[in-house]
């Protein structure tokens, strides 16, 4: 898949400015790349799914320090870089960073009130389908959905339910609305 690079500085250029439709266009470009080299770094599916998730966390945090005169996945894969020398350190199945809290008030300053594509047709569906539909998901993906959409809990909540800094949560949320639109899409 070939990348329009003005549209990617687009985008970052909106996602410094906190917009989250940009966030989810960089998510949904780089996801295959980032997931990819992890892939073959670390053989495991879900050691790559979560330091995936890690690496877009961290970036997304610190968005705003990017240089546009670099290529972004460039970026990105070298975040990811650190993310999986600092996993084998750790030498631990699940990664955990841990945010200050300065960082912590840089994520509640994202704007999260438009409802995403993915928001309105998760919506759309009945909820039994929707239901059977989240159970196709990842548990850790189910467990996001149920607590974001069901308990109606806040970012900081389900940090606090899950152990795992909001950011984490943040992009995990993002992925799960993403796999859901995309299983319902297909049922």
């Amino acid at each position: 898949m070939e990348i329009n690079q003005e549209k990617v500085l687009h985008h970052i250029q909106q996602a410094k400015k906190g917009n989250q439709i940009s966030f989810n266009y960089l998510l949904d470009t780089f996801w295959g790349t980032v997931y990819a080299f992890q892939l073959k770094k670390t053989k495991n599916d879900n050691d790559a799914e979560d330091i995936t998730i890690q690496t877009f966390s961290k970036a997304f945090d610190r968005i705003e320090t990017f240089d546009e005169s670099y290529q972004f996945k460039t970026w990105l894969i070298t975040i990811s870089k650190n993310v999986y020398i600092d996993s084998l350190r750790k030498k631990k199945s699940t990664i955990y960073t841990q945010t200050t809290e300065e960082q912590e008030k840089e994520v509640y300053a994202v704007v999260d009130d438009a409802p995403s594509p993915e928001d309105k047709i998760i919506t759309e569906q009945n909820l039994a389908k929707l239901l059977k539909d989240i159970k196709k998901l990842k548990p850790k993906y189910q467990d996001v959905i149920n607590l974001r959409y069901f308990q109606e809990l806040s970012y900081k909540e389900i940090s606090e339910q899950i152990g795992e800094p909001i950011n984490n949560v943040k992009v995990k949320l993002l992925r799960a609305k993403k796999l859901l639109a995309e299983i319902i899409k297909k049922s």
